[in-house]
């Protein structure tokens, strides 16, 4: 098929190169001209693991394009995907000012039958606002159909979660035009669910406050164990084994970012409100996941004292989550803020986010590797959980700071083990918060499950 995405961010590019890679056609446009240039030369406007090389093998089979000429694309294309930024607005509601960009752009150039596919999240009743939009502004007597095809990618794993999804959603009019996005999803042989398109709007949306839900509930009970002396990690385990709750986004930590989560619940939200509905359980999980990276910071200055001048300070990682250079809500700079409000020198480092993050914090030091941030710091804070920082030789880490105080935002590292090295080692929900009122002095074991007749002795 001939493909047309408007759109190069992480929907819009993945998007594409997946297509090709399928076989299709497919051209990307974007409006700026020098993102088209770079990715027409092989540079890569974002980070995900394989992009780069799976762009690389379809420009040169002639399969992929890029380019600004969004009328020429159109007007090649039987299928265009709308795949251009949603950003919030202060009282939470969505901005489709580049999405109704886009589709007065398709109006002015349709010049036969198109699918006009939203593959941005978009809050329900956007398809008949597209729908409205190109029927105003075309300038042919052409038909055209508008269908929801929501996107469940994950950054840092885009690509594999766009070729192997759990579901594919299509909200169509009709089950005509419902036909022609199941041909062209047909070779992932993945579930399909037909729906109509305020159904499909819907179910992204509810997808992700769901799981967003989940990890501040994660949360709310982590800051009871910190409390009680319990072990977080051990309660979400035996929660996780479930099979009706599953272990999935039960993590607790400093609360989730990125372009999604935070955008969506609020957007949500205010969908709920708009129908007048408050929504009091999304109100709640948003408010959770803003206070945790605050109770974070208060446990910091907690051991540190309120005044960090003179202090150094090391920060292991900086994007919202690993494998991804997305700085968008990133837990990371409310934390170096308020390090540097309280005085304190800050070194950081990111396999690879520095370089965004350089933008917000010119003056911080930024160091190669782990190790170099720790030499000579008064305490680490582990913000991001690279496996790279899961691996770190801590008798060598330890040997190179001032003091070996290491607060770990995303427990990534085994307690008992911590102390014994002899950090003085704060997580989340471990039972290791200043100030706790029932010390944690039992511990807890993680026992193996045995046969009967191998019981003897154990």
């Amino acid at each position: 098929m001939n493909i047309c995405v408007i759109g190069t961010g992480y929907v819009g590019l993945v998007t594409g190169v997946v297509f090709a890679d399928l076989g299709n056609d497919v051209v990307c446009v974007d409006k700026l001209v020098a993102k088209v240039d770079g990715l027409n030369k092989g540079i890569m406007p974002i980070y995900e693991p394989g992009l780069e090389e799976m762009v690389a093998r379809n420009v040169a089979d002639g399969r992929l394009k890029f380019t600004t000429d969004l009328a020429e694309s159109v007007s090649k294309s039987e299928i265009i995907f709308i795949a251009v930024g949603t950003p919030p607005r202060e009282d939470g509601s969505t901005d489709l000012a580049y999405v109704e960009d886009a589709a007065k752009g398709i109006a002015r150039a349709l010049n036969s039958y198109k699918v006009i596919v939203n593959k941005s999240t978009v809050p329900v009743g956007t398809g008949n606002f597209v729908r409205e939009v190109i029927e105003t502004n075309k300038r042919r007597s052409v038909d055209f159909d508008v269908v929801s095809n929501p996107e469940f990618l994950r950054e840092g794993s885009a690509i594999t979660d766009t070729l192997v999804p759990d579901r594919i959603v299509i909200g169509a009019p009709n089950r005509i035009v419902a036909m022609r996005l199941l041909e062209l999803y047909a070779p992932l042989e993945r579930p399909m669910i037909i729906t109509d398109v305020a159904s499909a709007e819907m179910i992204k949306y509810a997808s992700n406050a769901f799981l967003a839900t989940k990890i501040s509930f994660a949360n709310a009970i982590a800051n009871i164990c910190e409390a009680a002396g319990a072990d977080v990690n051990q309660v979400v385990k035996g929660m996780g084994l479930d099979n009706r709750i599953g272990q999935a986004f039960l993590s607790a930590g400093i609360g989730y970012g990125g372009s999604c989560f935070p955008k969506d619940t609020r957007s949500l939200l205010h969908t709920a409100q708009s129908y007048g509905y408050e929504f009091p359980l999304l109100d709640a999980t948003i408010a959770t996941n803003e206070d945790q990276p605050k109770r974070f910071i208060k446990k910091i200055h907690a051991v540190m004292g309120e005044n960090l001048k003179g202090k150094t300070v090391g920060v292991l990682g900086l994007a919202f989550k690993p494998n991804t250079d997305d700085m968008r809500e990133a837990k990371s700079l409310d934390i170096i803020g308020d390090l540097l409000e309280t005085g304190a020198k800050v070194r950081a480092y990111d396999p690879i986010a520095i370089e965004n993050t350089r933008s917000t914090f010119p003056d911080i030091t930024y160091c190669g590797n782990a190790y170099e941030v720790a030499a000579g710091a008064d305490a680490l804070i582990v913000v991001t959980e690279w496996n790279e920082f899961k691996l770190l030789n801590m008798e060598r880490l330890k040997s190179v700071m001032a003091d070996p105080i290491i607060f770990d935002g995303r427990n990534i590292y085994n307690t008992d083990r911590m102390r014994q090295l002899g950090f003085q080692y704060f997580a989340v929900g471990r039972g290791s918060a200043v100030g706790s009122q029932i010390p944690n002095t039992v511990g807890v074991r993680e026992f193996r499950f045995v046969r009967a007749e191998d019981a003897v002795g154990v």
